[in-house]
């Protein structure tokens, strides 16, 4: 009975050759185990770059919308100014004055920067007859109140998110009744 064999001669079920010896074998299983340790080694080192790459993408998307965050509060905190100034002009304006276009047309002006900075998410800190706190709010001076209560507000302050980009300008109650000096 004869054996079929490729040229290499090799059995076609592919096994080594009936001469070849047992140590061929051994050493093409060692060879096997050693190539299948470099693909582990190949794999992990694939896996630990994919990750590698995930985690940077996500830093420098963390990284673009920090800088956008930051640049947005800055453009609104140098506009805090003008809706101060703005605020103050409307306030000030004479009662015979207030029906005049001229006005009415700085009142709309006062009221687009307003929307302006709500979208570009700004929000007004509530101050008045709130409880002070030193994280939202800046004691200018006291005056007799509540205890620890804002009297008046001086300057509004804002907030981007959950952060203060202007503390709120605030008169505090020394706790001298409930009477206003």
């Amino acid at each position: 009975m004869t054996t079929d064999r490729d040229q290499d001669g090799a059995d076609v079920a592919g096994g080594p050759p009936d001469s070849a010896g047992g140590a061929d074998g051994a050493q093409l299983r060692a060879q096997l185990e050693e190539e299948r340790e470099k693909a582990k080694s190949y794999y992990q080192s694939w896996q630990r770059s994919a990750a590698d790459f995930q985690n940077f993408k996500r830093r420098v998307e963390d990284e673009r919308s920090e800088t956008a965050r930051l640049a947005n509060a800055a453009l609104i905190i140098n506009m805090l100014p003008l809706l101060d100034d703005l605020e103050r002009a409307l306030k000030n304006v004479d009662g015979h004055l207030a029906g005049l276009t001229w006005v009415d047309g700085v009142r709309l002006i006062y009221r687009k920067f307003q929307a302006l900075i709500e979208m570009a998410g700004a929000e007004e800190i509530a101050a008045d007859g709130e409880t002070f706190d030193p994280a939202r709010h800046e004691a200018v001076s006291q005056a007799p109140g509540e205890e620890n209560k804002v009297v008046s507000v001086v300057q509004k302050g804002y907030r981007l998110g959950d952060r203060v980009i202007r503390p709120a300008m605030v008169v505090v109650g020394r706790g001298g009744g409930g009477e206003e000096g």
